[in-house]
């Protein structure tokens, strides 16, 4: 199916729900109700409390049902752009957690892993964890906290880079 005739289809549905909606509510009988029956379920609905919610309310209405992603994502990206040489085992942007495999990078000769936590959707240090270990343990802290610099560092370059658009 190509692209003009899904849309076409999508148009023709949501006019045939558009339409049907209209009789229901008096659109094409001049706003009254016709017969007893609609007047009853008119009076029945107000009773009840019910409202008729509409689009602009619906879209107001959003509410955090846990599937929105609260991580940064300048932090994530950067950091999936400065640790590029570790093979990506897992990812999940919803808690925020990135493990890698071990991996060399580009002119060493140690393998290393990492596991990156992203807490936070705001750009700050605090909001990102990460923890580097060789195979024989973990690495010193200076090379930890170098590693967070780099991505911290990658992580504003996106965001200026954004902001220029």
């Amino acid at each position: 199916m190509t692209f003009r005739t899904l849309a076409r289809t999508a148009l023709i549905v949501v006019a045939a729900f558009a339409l049907t909606d209209c009789g229901r509510f008096g659109g094409f009988n001049g706003g009254a109700p016709g017969s007893a029956r609609e007047v009853a379920d008119a009076r029945g609905a107000a009773e009840q409390g019910r409202q008729s919610t509409t689009i602009w309310e619906a879209l107001r209405k959003q509410r955090d049902d846990g599937s929105k992603v609260a991580v940064n994502r300048y932090l994530w990206n950067a950091s999936l752009q400065v640790l590029d040489f570790l093979p990506v085992q897992s990812v999940d942007p919803f808690t925020g957690v990135i493990v890698t495999g071990y991996g060399t990078p580009p002119g060493g000769g140690r393998a290393y892993r990492a596991t990156i936590y992203v807490s936070d959707p705001a750009l700050d240090a605090r909001s990102l964890n990460v923890a580097i270990q060789t195979r024989g343990g973990p690495v010193a802290v200076g090379t930890q906290r170098a590693v967070e610099d780099a991505i911290l560092t990658r992580a504003r370059q996106l965001r200026n880079a954004d902001r220029r658009f």
